[in-house]
């Protein structure tokens, strides 16, 4: 079947490049995709990113089903056209998507499924806002209501930086309009876990869990980022636990999605933190996760186009879904500047040495310039390899982005450490 990926970064490069080893697939086709995109698959550019023309171009190419990469087209209802046109595509739609596109909407949610979540507020009034923060103990955290581009979570550790924060997501200096509504809630201790599931929109199939690692610098320090690398492991979760996840927060969102009118088909992705009351979450989204992606879909070992289609088709099957025992880590390589204002244009250069060593290396922020490649976003590579141990894995990892180069180029050097102590 031909296959039509939608989105340009990290973790559309690693789809199109998963499908690319489905023996169900005979094409893949990416829109608008990026250089790496271009190494396994046929890059398409839109007309625009609307709807409309994302199904326009799946007509032109009689695409024979359709994966969704980023957040914002599921927001804008792309699922929602695809289906009234008798066009097969995986992704939620925009009423299912709102669990990712307002956290207002998420946590309310959470709420009447009686799903694990942290105490919270919301609110659109300034003064109300400010005068909410008496609720909480310090740190707190505080939530843009809308899309962010992983951007809009700030963790507060005093008062006044918390009033502050509040101040810059009202007027929009944090993060647009994005900003427009707050969340906040109470801060929550212990360890952050990814975990995934594929829905059908009746049930839904656990992938492997998975550690994103969110902000700037080494040691969980620094402003949050989209992601500065993932590992996959499936040590990071004992089935205990899983099963727990699986049955309050997987199994309960599905159900009352479909109760309320909104059956969620696609990828539903929880971000947890796993605490001293058990498993609880941080918010969820509407997709694979970046870098978790990349990581993940390394040590997946079976057709994953056939596994998609099953899913878009209503009716996931379970046999299907295999991943090797191997761990697997995506290590992020960021531009000069990055969360801030990014520095685009430099040269890159080492991935042909470092694909050499047996990794893969992901593209997200990257672009042709005068026949050289060069950078063109905040995070602009993920170094991606797998080992027999998580040790492995991150010596593996770890050699195989030391030939890279580009000037201003940022790296933390302890994805996955945390994973150690389970070994």
């Amino acid at each position: 079947m031909k296959v039509l990926v939608l989105g340009s970064g990290g973790r559309e490069h690693a789809i199109a490049w998963r499908l690319k080893r489905s023996p169900s697939v005979s094409e893949v086709y990416v829109a608008p995709g990026n250089p790496g995109c271009a190494s396994v698959a046929t890059c398409l550019k839109p007309s625009s990113s609307t709807p409309v023309d994302l199904l326009q171009l799946a007509d032109s190419i009689g695409a024979d089903l359709t994966v969704v990469g980023p957040e914002a087209p599921l927001v804008e209802g792309v699922v929602d056209l695809f289906e009234s046109k008798g066009r097969l595509i995986f992704g939620p739609t925009r009423a299912a998507a709102q669990l990712e596109g307002s956290k207002i909407f998420s946590k309310r949610f959470m709420e009447r499924a009686g799903i694990p979540t942290a105490r919270f507020v919301s609110t659109s009034d300034p003064a109300e806002a400010r005068k909410s923060l008496d609720q909480f103990d310090y740190p707190v955290v505080i939530k843009a209501d809308g899309l962010a581009a992983g951007k809009g979570v700030v963790i507060s550790p005093d008062r006044r930086h918390a009033e502050e924060t509040l101040d810059g997501m009202f007027s929009g200096a944090l993060v647009g309009s994005a900003g427009g509504k707050v969340v906040i809630e109470e801060f929550l201790t212990g360890e952050e876990v990814s975990f995934i599931g594929l829905s059908d929109g009746e049930r839904v199939l656990p992938l492997e869990p998975s550690q994103d690692h969110k902000t700037i610098f080494e040691g969980d320090q620094g402003p949050n980022t989209g992601g500065m690398g993932a590992y996959s492991d499936s040590r990071i979760l004992p089935q205990a636990q899983r099963d727990q996840v699986m049955r309050d927060v997987m199994e309960r969102t599905v159900q009352q999605m479909k109760a309320e009118g909104a059956p969620f088909r696609g990828f539903l992705y929880a971000g947890l933190m796993m605490t001293e009351r058990g498993a609880m979450v941080l918010e969820f989204n509407v997709r694979l996760g970046d870098p978790e992606t990349q990581a993940l879909l390394h040590r997946m070992d079976c057709d994953f186009g056939a596994v998609l289609h099953a899913a878009a088709s209503g009716q996931v099957r379970p046999e299907l879904l295999k991943f090797k025992q191997d761990p697997s880590v995506c290590v992020v390589l960021a531009a000069h500047g990055y969360p801030g204002k990014v520095r685009t244009g430099d040269e890159i250069t080492g991935i042909e040495q470092a694909e050499a060593t047996g990794a893969t290396v992901f593209h997200a922020g990257t672009r042709m310039a005068d026949g050289k490649l060069v950078t063109s976003g905040g995070r602009v590579l993920g170094v991606t390899h797998s080992g027999a141990t998580l040790q492995a894995a991150i010596d593996n990892v770890y050699a195989a982005c030391a030939p890279i180069r580009f000037d201003g180029m940022q790296i933390r050097r302890d994805i996955g450490a945390k994973g150690l102590k389970r070994w």
